[in-house]
């Protein structure tokens, strides 16, 4: 079995996938693995609405706690109609081994034939109604566009957003999605794995968070003076939500209700915890006292490192990937972020970047032939983690000064003082 197949695939006792779309009789499509998948789909949905709005809203200060909700929530809104009109269509249909088709644009022939009793089923997922597996995919595009936000916060014109996540979403997330989770991709032919997002997503989005902090600039007073978090509290509470909707995000990448569903599960759950605790030893031994933020980040960490991984590796090389990656990840968020000298503000590339990079080179080198069917490479895994690198931080740049042109990415100075909530929303947080 394919690659393709086992990241985001047709399951083991499913039928044979079809080459291209088609239409199925009703009474074939499997209640129990469709059932999951709408519940996987909630369930990741939740992780950016509310559970990155609130983790993000609570790190930043109070001036600027409705403009980053603002940016999630129009975000989501926003790549919703993108992914309908086009981005489904150029990730998910057959085309070459850089890009899909447009076969499926504005979701063409997802719509249920209730006179017939037909419905389309996707070549990728031919047990479930395509238009569940697009919506699963659009909740994987949402949240990796959301991710972004936290690069930009404080500082990025609302208007700028809106073009830029648009154009991301579709010049750089789309294609990707497609190299690596499109049978037909060029990464999934060379075998690269990434069950459930480590590459697509978190590489993704981290290396464009930090091409977004280079070239925003600093915050104004950034080293300068405290930058106090508004309230970890939701922080947390955000974290919490997204511990619970991971269990969506890996599990149901299975793409069915069975046994490597219920592996994904668990391995996510270990490696979160497994992230979190190391995390905090490395912050109570670096700065004699752990943290809240710290605990959180971590469990992130830990997160997004088996994310990759969830299909593949062992219980026990869970936990491995888990303390590895708490580790990684506090120093991608401290010592790599002031030598990279960028004002990442909420760490995406320090959390997310580095986690998923690491995770993907450690699927290479734990992935288990009898969990998920397939072997590990190291070399493989590297190609492709360079190329999702290569390929954000180029791209990104362009669409950035692509946007910087039509209506200038950074707000004025005053604006940045008065905070963006006023400046850009006429909108005030009580208390």
């Amino acid at each position: 079995m394919c690659a393709a197949a086992l990241a985001q695939g047709t399951p083991p006792d499913a039928v044979p996938a079809p080459v291209r779309p088609m239409l199925v009789a009703q009474d074939t499509i499997s209640a129990a693995h469709t059932g999951w998948m709408m519940t996987s789909t909630a369930l990741v949905l939740l992780m950016t609405l509310p559970g990155v709005a609130l983790f993000y809203a609570g790190m930043v200060r109070k001036k600027n706690v409705l403009n980053t909700m603002a940016s999630v929530v129009a975000v989501a809104a926003l790549v919703s109609l993108w992914w309908f009109a086009a981005g489904y269509s150029l990730a998910f249909t057959p085309g070459s081994p850089w890009l899909g088709g447009w076969d499926r644009a504005g979701f063409t022939g997802l719509d249920f034939d209730l006179a017939g009793g037909k419905l389309a089923v996707s070549h990728v997922a031919p047990h479930i109604p395509e238009s569940v597996y697009a919506m699963f995919q659009l909740t994987f595009a949402i949240i990796t566009a959301a991710l972004l936000v936290g690069a930009l916060v404080e500082r990025m014109r609302f208007s700028a957003l809106l073009i830029f996540t648009s154009l991301w979403t579709l010049v750089v997330y789309a294609p990707v999605a497609h190299w690596v989770w499109e049978p037909g991709g060029w990464l999934a032919k060379m075998g690269a794995l990434d069950f459930a997002g480590g590459s697509v997503v978190h590489v993704n989005a981290g290396v464009a968070g930090l091409v977004c902090a280079w070239f925003l600039g600093r915050r104004t007073g950034y080293g300068r003076e405290p930058f106090e978090p508004y309230n970890l509290g939701l922080t947390m509470a955000g974290a919490g939500m997204l511990w619970v909707g991971w269990f969506g995000f890996n599990a149901g990448s299975a793409v069915a209700a069975d046994g490597r569903a219920g592996l994904a599960m668990a391995v996510t759950h270990l490696a979160a915890a497994a992230g979190a605790l190391s995390w905090m030893v490395g912050e109570w031994i670096v700065r004699g006292r752990p943290s809240l933020l710290g605990l959180c980040s971590g469990l992130i960490a830990g997160l997004v490192a088996i994310t990759p991984a969830a299909g593949f590796v062992t219980l026990r090389s869970a936990v491995i990937i888990g303390l590895v990656e708490g580790l990684a990840c506090y120093w991608g968020a401290t010592g790599l972020k002031r030598l990279l000298r960028a004002d990442d503000s909420l760490d995406v590339f320090g959390v997310h970047g580095i986690g998923g990079i690491v995770g993907s080179l450690l699927t290479g080198v734990l992935a288990s032939p009898t969990v998920g069917g397939a072997s590990g490479s190291l070399l493989t895994q590297a190609i492709g983690v360079g190329a999702v690198m290569a390929y954000s931080l180029v791209v990104t740049g362009v669409l950035l000064w692509i946007t910087n042109f039509v209506v200038g990415l950074r707000v004025d100075e005053q604006s940045e003082q008065t905070g963006l909530d006023i400046a850009q929303h006429r909108e005030r947080l009580g208390g």
